[in-house]
């Protein structure tokens, strides 16, 4: 996406190209397309869009890592992923989230994130696979009906993302009240792979918008530099 934010990989990140070394098949992430307007619809799932680093998080019996979506581990992530592995006590599974940092009200603060002045802690919006099995020809519905009975209640560093179902203008208008960066829209029926279509509404007045893609861009010109 042009403006980094979900999907945004941290500084230094990058030290490596590729994960290796892992038994758990690898996931090519479903990447939202732009859509201008929200819409109602009782057939979608509409999400929060958290601000923070788009992460896939592979759990195994050996250990556990963040990989970014182009690939890429998140190595400043391996504690969390830890401590979220410890709470979901599960053999093996893999969840796609966002690793953000959220300040007291709960709002995540991705320049917080990025320069490590807040804890982190993942948000998950979908569990591909867990204990064997394999749930990406599931539904979304039963994938997230799955993840919920997954996750465990009041943990600091996980939690499924908050989302409605049919309504997603009221969603979006509460994101631009509350200075949020969007929503995104998920039909109910669709199963995870490369022909599903998720789509991202964001808000035009987001604050934390402002100056980022000048802030990525000098990055990586100092990063080739």
């Amino acid at each position: 996406m042009s403006s980094p934010g979900p999907g945004a990989e941290p500084e230094g990140s990058s030290e490596r190209s590729e994960v290796t070394g892992m038994a758990l098949p690898r996931v090519q992430p479903i990447i939202p397309t732009w859509r201008k307007q929200p819409f109602d619809d009782p057939d979608w799932l509409f999400d929060v869009k958290y601000d923070g680093f788009r992460a896939l998080l592979y759990i195994e019996r050996d250990g556990c890592r963040f990989v970014s979506r182009t690939g890429k581990p998140l190595d400043r992530f391996t504690l969390l992923g830890a401590e979220v592995a410890t709470v979901l006590a599960v053999d093996d599974a893999i969840l796609d989230g966002e690793v953000i940092a959220a300040d007291a009200a709960g709002r995540p603060q991705f320049y917080d994130l990025l320069r490590g002045r807040l804890a982190s802690a993942y948000v998950a919006f979908d569990l591909l696979w867990i204990d064997g099995v394999d749930l990406r020809p599931k539904p979304l519905s039963e994938r997230r009906a799955v993840l919920r009975g997954v996750l465990p209640e009041g943990s600091p560093t996980i939690a499924e993302a908050v989302s409605v179902e049919g309504r997603g203008c009221e969603l979006f208008e509460l994101m631009c009240t509350h200075d949020l960066e969007g929503i995104v829209a998920k039909r109910l029926s669709d199963s995870y792979g490369p022909r599903t279509r998720w789509l991202k509404i964001k808000n035009p007045g987001y604050s934390q918008a402002e100056g980022r893609s000048e802030l990525f861009n000098r990055r990586r010109g100092r990063d080739v530099g």
